[in-house]
């Protein structure tokens, strides 16, 4: 069974409204696609009104979400102890690394940059 991690730059484009066909067939290649309540907290974020908003919670219900816990924001924690100075890691990358650390899933993102130093973390896309 194929499954993977979306990063939020990849459900932003995955839910627009205009032309994203290979984002589109991508994603939709693998069985289970996850999400977590960090991916989700920052769609919500960029929501511009109300209706985005609705819009928004529409479009993710396609997605899994996966339960964070104390052994994911403890392992986060210690990711960002260690590497906040060196690749001013953000916390919400943290978040989302010790997720699919601790889940073992692959993470599809545009965004390799903020977790390629990471070498639990498998990157594809």
């Amino acid at each position: 069974m194929a499954i993977v991690f979306i990063d939020t730059n990849i459900v932003i484009e995955y839910i627009k409204k205009r032309d994203n066909e290979k984002i589109i067939e991508f994603v939709d290649s693998f069985d289970r696609v996850y999400i977590n309540d960090v991916v989700i907290m920052e769609l919500y974020q960029g929501a511009r009104d109300k209706r985005e908003l609705n819009y928004i919670k529409k479009k993710i219900m396609k997605f899994e979400v996966l339960k964070m816990n104390q052994e994911i924001i403890s392992l986060a924690r210690e990711i960002l102890d260690r590497y906040t100075l060196s690749h001013n890691t953000k916390i919400m990358d943290a978040l989302i690394a010790s997720t699919v650390i601790m889940y073992n899933i692959d993470l599809y993102t545009f965004n390799k940059k903020d977790f390629r130093y990471l070498e639990q973390v498998n990157l594809i896309g």
